[in-house]
């Protein structure tokens, strides 16, 4: 069985990954006040690139999406500059990512931007969000 896991692997016809491995995605809080990834984030990822594929953390699509601090966005040209540093040091490593797209919904947080909060429903949520 080990053997299988370390062989390469083709996911459809344009992508074929390293292996057999995948990394899960785990929210890090390391993007900056912009939500714009780091060197830290480049770092993190290209660390882990021997993995088959990659998962990136939650990564909010639009300002009202967020829930936590310095979680990185990808909705502005910035985000995206620094998700590219991001990439290219995953694919210099030879491996594959995926961005996890996340909206957390009727639990943003209020303290992260002006507006209403953005929901599939009008049901609240009970209790706080620290």
């Amino acid at each position: 069985m080990t053997t299988e896991l370390l062989q390469p692997f083709k996911l459809n016809n344009s992508i074929a990954l390293q292996n057999r491995i995948l990394m899960a995605p785990l929210t890090r809080c390391m993007a900056d006040d912009n939500l714009v990834p780091t060197q830290a984030m480049v770092d993190y990822y290209a660390r882990r690139a021997d993995a088959g594929l990659i998962i990136s953390e939650a990564t909010i699509i639009r300002p009202d999406a967020q829930g936590y601090p310095n979680t990185p966005g990808l909705f502005t040209s910035e985000q995206i500059q620094g998700w590219r540093k991001v990439t290219d040091a995953v694919h210099a490593n030879g491996g594959k990512i995926f961005a996890q797209l996340w909206h957390v919904g009727r639990v943003a947080h209020p303290h992260f931007f002006d507006g209403e909060v953005l929901a599939p429903s009008a049901i609240g949520v009970e209790g706080s969000v620290p």
